[in-house]
């Protein structure tokens, strides 16, 4: 082979590994982070976490900052409050709290020290309580004793490690929220038109401002309440139909609210967000009867993660625009599975899910297995040039033609 052969076949090469990069820094770019998710492969693996008794009724989880899992839910069986952690790296559960009737409507959130905090309800007494080991042992306080504050917790955990609870007070129909930012509890109203709060979910901002997504059930929608303007004010989110029941709430890193939640009128997984500055609303799963129990979390390059109930079919489903646009999965199909279900994200974007297996009365677990590495131009140009010059050594050691 001559030296222009030689040369011509180095550089159309050259050209082809090169449009072979582009085309591979394009795709990466296409792929948030250039990291394959979810629903780039569907690569789900699920377990059961606790199968002592009908236990997993109202599961809320939450990941640290080593990537480990946290559990809250219900023991049906003896009525007690339950977490469960494979923080030690083998999975382990413990009763929190076991007087009375108590670990409904929980709800779960890790602070900077990687302590949990739980928020849940007393039926025993109509209590809504808390309990933590933040102090190195756990404890459990009574947050508000006002008596019948029935259905959805939801707990939250600001900067300064201060907690943050949603709820629903039963008697005079409201909406409530709780802190103990100025160190004791305290409590207030914050929405009192018709009956309000019924479900509901709380999140916390960058500058520790207060966000809760609830359900107005006098005129069966959406609303919204924030105390970022100096004091409180509510909002409608969505009016059309049925909607609100089984709603989440998320904030994003430019402090942009996300709500997924479910529309009773046309059994559709919605969700809603005021990302463009005024409030949107989008349908995410419309196949068969969908959106029960759904949990929302936005992960490091703010897409969205929602779990949810297929009521049809009694499967778990998952739903997400990281590609996107949103698609929607089933995860677990095995038997009746999917009620209470509650999403969280960890440090590799990586989604996990807890929620009830109804067949067996569990607790279950799923957790997304693929992880592709970031892929950075460097990476990839380094490979070229590698590439290149084993074409062009192994062209030098082709054998030549006698003159």
């Amino acid at each position: 082979m001559g030296r222009g052969m030689v040369a011509s076949v180095v550089a159309t090469t050259l050209a082809a590994v090169l449009l072979l990069a582009l085309g591979i820094l394009n795709g990466a770019q296409d792929s948030p982070s250039g990291r394959a998710t979810a629903s780039d492969a569907a690569s789900w693996v699920f377990s059961t976490v606790d199968s002592a008794g009908n236990v997993g009724w109202y599961s809320s989880i939450a990941v640290d900052s080593n990537d480990k899992i946290h559990i809250s839910y219900y023991d049906y069986t003896n009525l007690d409050l339950k977490y469960a952690t494979n923080e030690d790296g083998t999975c382990a559960y413990y009763t929190l709290d076991s007087t009375g009737d108590v670990g409904c409507y929980s709800s779960i959130a890790v602070d900077s020290f990687d302590k949990i905090h739980i928020s849940y309800f007393d039926r025993t007494n109509d209590y809504v309580k808390y309990a933590t080991n933040a102090g190195g042992t756990w404890i459990t306080e009574i947050v508000d004793s006002l008596g019948n504050l029935n259905c959805w917790t939801s707990i939250a955990v600001d900067s300064n490690n201060k907690i943050h609870i949603g709820y629903y007070d039963h008697v005079n129909l409201d909406l409530k929220y709780a802190t103990n930012a100025e160190d004791s509890w305290a409590t207030y109203t914050v929405d009192s038109t018709g009956d309000v709060g019924y479900v509901v979910s709380i999140a916390v901002d960058s500058i520790d401002e207060i966000h809760i997504s609830y359900f107005d059930g006098m005129n069966r929608y959406i609303k919204y309440a924030t105390n970022a303007g100096g004091s409180w004010a509510t909002y409608t989110v969505d009016s059309t139909g049925d909607a609100g029941p089984f709603n989440s709430i998320a904030v994003d890193s430019f402090d942009k609210i996300h709500i997924s939640y479910l529309d009773f009128a046309s059994n559709d997984t919605k969700y809603a967000t005021n990302a463009g500055g005024s409030w949107a609303t989008y349908t995410v799963d419309s196949t068969g009867d969908v959106g029960y129990f759904t949990s929302i979390a936005v992960d490091s390059i703010d897409k969205i993660h929602i779990s949810y109930l297929d009521y049809t079919n009694q499967d778990l489903k998952y739903a997400t625009n990281a590609g996107g646009s949103w698609a929607a999965y089933t995860v677990d199909s095995t038997g009746s599975v999917g009620g209470y279900t509650s999403v969280a994200i960890d440090s590799f974007d990586k989604v996990h899910i807890s929620y009830l297996d109804y067949t067996n009365q569990n607790l279950k677990y799923a957790y997304d297995t693929e992880v592709i590495p970031e892929f950075g131009s460097s990476m990839i140009f380094s490979g070229v040039i590698v590439i290149v010059i084993a074409v062009v050594v192994g062209l030098r050691r082709l054998p030549r033609k006698r003159p």
